[in-house]
């Protein structure tokens, strides 16, 4: 009976074929619409965890408090409350895989008739392991160049395309910092933009003695503004959290009712934060789409009913001549489904040809998952099923007498 239902419903859309389209039309704008805002906040959840992978994995950023002076405060990262000794008694915690400590601030960049402002960072070679941080070219320096106060440096992509000629290599050449001739020995891969919209790879990266002694200066020997904690594992970050804290509340010599001269930044917790936003905004654009499909599903039941109304004479001849209420619900209800798979074909081409085409005119990260596909499919069809389903229900509950009446 399949095949012979098949066409009978193929042969009763085409017999309005104006109707028919302009049925299916909401089904398509439906499935177009949430293929596309799925693959609009899909693309945006992709881009927030690039983003918050380039900050670093499992990492804790512990800043130095405020000082005072002549009753004038400083903001926090501007006291003198953290040591090189605090970094190193932090490394022996259990669940501490990497310590970084860390002097940065702004400086003027100058090679040859260039010149460019920066963050200058200085650190230990566990800067790079904390950060997830890759090499372009090049090296690294050494623990031993930061004993030394080696005047070296790596350097960021933003940097070099400000301070070289396209296609020249950086690594070899000398440039000045704070009047001071600097090796490039490296260049770091790109890292974009972080969750404030800062662009990382203006930065050049050089040992922390140097920093301390040839760049920045420090009133306090050893002292330094970050130190980066790098835990084994996301579910050890809250147990490191507290050990730290513990640690440097013992160091500092902080009494029970004094707070702490220092702060931590959880990257992780503010990721997190980040990714649930967009998961949540992917979700509102996909239920404001579905909306469509809400009045494409309405539009496949009114047209069903009419159709219903329609051929009732020829509804009560099929039962004259022994069609079953099953049959005439079968009948109406796969011309429906007809209809909105139809519909929905349609509506997952424009779909994604929309999508392909925001990612071309606009260079909007846009990704297009089978999974979501599927799902629009899927719920699209249940839609088109669920509104014929009344319309096919009261053409089989159709008495045959009444039915041959019917003018």
């Amino acid at each position: 009976m399949l095949r012979p239902m098949l066409g009978e419903a193929w042969h009763a859309m085409g017999s309005n074929k104006l109707r028919t389209a302009l049925t299916m039309l909401g089904m398509v704008i439906g499935v177009g619409s949430v293929v596309l805002m799925m693959a609009i906040g899909q693309g945006a959840q992709y881009a927030v965890a690039q983003t918050i992978s380039t900050m670093g994995s499992n990492l804790y950023v512990i800043i130095a408090g405020w000082t005072q002076s002549a009753g004038v405060r400083t903001g926090g990262g501007y006291g003198f409350t953290l040591r090189l000794g605090d970094a190193e008694a932090i490394a022996e915690l259990d669940d501490v895989v990497t310590v970084a400590p860390v002097h940065q601030g702004t400086r003027q960049l100058i090679y040859g008739g260039k010149n460019w402002n920066a963050v200058v960072v200085g650190s230990t070679p566990s800067y790079l392991d904390a950060r997830s941080w890759a090499l372009a070219s090049g090296s690294t320096f050494s623990d031993e160049d930061v004993r030394s106060a080696t005047r070296v440096a790596l350097l960021g992509k933003t940097v070099i395309e400000n301070l070289f000629d396209p296609g020249e290599d950086p690594v070899g050449k000398t440039i000045r910092l704070q009047n001071t001739p600097f090796e490039v020995i490296g260049t770091l891969a790109s890292k974009g933009q972080n969750l404030d919209g800062r662009d990382q790879d203006d930065t050049i990266i050089i040992p922390l003695s140097t920093a301390q002694r040839k760049v920045f200066g420090v009133p306090f020997a050893g002292s330094v503004r970050v130190i980066m904690v790098k835990a084994a594992s996301a579910e050890a970050m809250p147990l490191v959290e507290k050990s730290v804290t513990s640690l440097l509340r013992q160091r500092h010599r902080l009494r029970d009712d004094q707070d702490n001269d220092f702060y931590i930044r959880n990257l992780a917790a503010a990721a997190d934060t980040a990714a649930e936003t967009t998961r949540v905004m992917s979700m509102l654009l996909g239920a404001i789409a579905s909306v469509s499909l809400l009045v494409g599903g309405i539009g496949i039941m009114n047209i069903m009913l009419v159709s219903v109304t329609e051929r009732t004479r020829e509804i009560g001849i099929r039962m004259a001549i022994g069609a079953r209420k099953k049959d005439i619900l079968a009948q109406f209800l796969l011309e429906a489904i007809m209809l909105s798979v139809t519909g929905c074909l349609i509506g997952l081409v424009l779909g994604i040809g929309g999508a392909l085409l925001v990612n071309r005119l606009t260079d909007m990260v846009i990704v297009i998952s089978g999974g979501a596909v599927l799902v629009a499919f899927a719920v699209a069809a249940g839609v088109g099923v669920f509104f014929g389903f009344y319309p096919a229900r009261k053409a089989a509950a159709l008495d045959p007498i009444e039915a041959l009446r019917y003018q």
